[in-house]
Order: C-alpha cells, then sequence, then structure tokens
C-alpha cells in the first residue's frame, strides 16, 4: 500500500545539486512528490511510496550526489490527501 512520507535531509545538503541528484533517483524508482530546499538549510521531500521502498529511499538520500555531505535523514508519514500525479522539484 502506498504512503506519503516526508523526509528532512541535513547537512551540506544545498548549493551541491542535491535537489536534481534526488529528483534523478525518484524518476528512477517511479515515486511521486517532490523534493525542496528549505529556509533551515535542509531539504524536504516527499516521496509517496509502500514501506518496504522507503528503506531503499532512505539509503539513497543519504548517499546523495558526490559533493553533498549529509549529516541525518529524518522520515515520518504524513496524511496523503495531496493531488500529487509525479515527481518535481519546487523551487522557492
Amino acid at each position: 500500500m502506498q504512503k506519503a512520507f516526508r523526509l528532512i535531509i541535513s547537512g551540506q545538503v544545498q548549493g551541491v545539486g542535491y535537489r536534481r541528484w534526488f529528483y534523478q533517483q525518484a524518476q528512477a524508482l517511479a515515486l511521486k512528490g517532490y523534493v525542496k530546499n528549505l529556509a533551515t538549510g535542509e531539504v524536504e521531500a516527499l516521496v509517496i511510496t509502500d514501506a518496504e521502498s522507503l528503506s531503499r529511499v532512505i539509503e539513497l538520500a543519504y548517499l546523495g550526489p558526490s559533493h553533498a555531505e549529509v549529516q541525518q535523514v529524518r522520515s515520518c508519514e504524513v496524511s496523503q490527501d495531496l493531488d500529487v500525479t509525479d515527481f518535481q522539484i519546487i523551487r522557492e
């Protein structure tokens, strides 16, 4: 069963191509959701996936692109009342 999970990725994750890299990983895994920078210097990703695949997504989130230094990935399940049909990068 598909569920929505919010990931907060912290460390050196802004200004290193992390969002584009995460977007490419999400496309390869056929995920729905988004990835965006936060004002705190972290990156937020919302992924809609099954609980089994979530561990793979978190594993990938820790890898990041070559210039990223991921220190922590926090995840929590959120209500899935969003109308999400694909995966996108949100630029704010």
